[in-house]
């Protein structure tokens, strides 16, 4: 443990939000808003946290992140409470989308997806995990967060006993309903890779593992109709569907099936003029972790947590 100190078309669909409905309270500077908390992690950092120890089968793990709608959860020792570890739905997608973890099931288990994920989750979880004692700052968690691009940061005692966890979404209500004067043009990031509806859930999954992106816009017939996230893979498998595909067992063939068919239904997407707290409102309260930005029924970009995260860093 590293210890540190411190389907619709989009021109119909009304699930889009723009800058006009945000509290009209005038800019404001990040640290006024931080500066309404206690001054240390403690004060936005999730208390109760869902934890599964080193012996825990994979799909046990999955079941519990589906369950819960969990995207980080820390590994801990069942007799100390101690974190060993960390496994990410980003883990997850990696594990069946062809990275490196992948190596894992196809030479332990020849490819076999119903033996892979009955073995213990510290066979793919994250050993060298970055944790905040209890008494830092949110400015340090921002510092380890961006840089060394984590997207949760466990909380630990004296006696390195998990007591919470800090994620990207935590940071949301810092600037939630406020007018911060940044558009989300400013922050978002511009030609995206997509996929087409019809590619199959191992050819998305090996994009974005390639690219390390936790999600991928999805295009049908050049309209943008959805996202699919490492999320989506987490429930796929974890909810029990990956198994109603599968004949001879293989992992393959549970990914054969379209990335279109996992997207949901209602897609939620934002303005480039769309002010920075109101697109952090929006996540927040879907419980999403990004956003499409849409001009004239187009894709421009995304806005995602970590975009937000780092614009928070940058003015705090």
């Amino acid at each position: 443990m590293k210890d540190v100190s411190i389907r619709d078309s989009p021109r119909k669909n009304p699930h889009a939000f723009s800058s006009e409905s945000i509290m009209d309270v005038g800019p404001v500077q990040f640290h006024d808003r931080i500066a309404q908390h206690e001054g240390d992690i403690m004060s936005i950092a999730t208390r109760n946290v869902v934890t599964v120890q080193p012996t825990t089968p994979i799909i046990d793990a999955l079941k519990t992140m589906t369950k819960g709608k969990i995207r980080h959860v820390p590994v801990t020792d069942a007799g100390t409470n101690r974190l060993e570890g960390i496994i990410s739905s980003f883990d997850i997608l990696d594990l069946f989308g062809g990275g490196a973890k992948s190596l894992f099931v196809e030479k332990k288990f020849k490819g076999n997806l119903l033996a892979s994920i009955n073995a213990e989750i510290r066979e793919i979880m994250q050993h060298d995990v970055y944790s905040l004692p209890m008494t830092s700052s949110i400015n340090r968690a921002f510092e380890l967060m961006t840089k060394n691009n984590i997207g949760s940061l466990p909380i630990v005692d004296q006696d390195d006993q998990l007591v919470a966890i800090c994620t990207e979404k935590d940071f949301l209500g810092l600037i939630s309903s406020i007018k911060t004067g940044i558009k989300v043009r400013q922050l978002m990031k511009e030609g995206v890779k997509t996929a087409d509806y019809n590619t199959s859930l191992w050819d998305a999954a090996k994009i974005m593992v390639g690219g390390h992106f936790k999600r991928l816009p999805v295009v049908k017939e050049g309209i943008f109709v959805g996202i699919i996230t490492a999320f989506d893979i987490v429930k796929y498998v974890g909810g029990g569907e990956a198994f109603e595909k599968l004949i001879t067992g293989n992992v393959h063939e549970a990914f054969d099936e379209p990335v279109g068919s996992l997207i949901a239904k209602d897609v939620v997407w934002t303005e480039p003029e769309t002010d920075l707290g109101k697109a952090a409102e929006i996540m927040d309260e879907k419980g999403i972790s990004s956003l499409p930005v849409i001009k004239n029924g187009k894709l421009k970009g995304i806005i995602t947590e970590k975009d937000i995260l780092i614009a928070l860093a940058k003015h705090t």
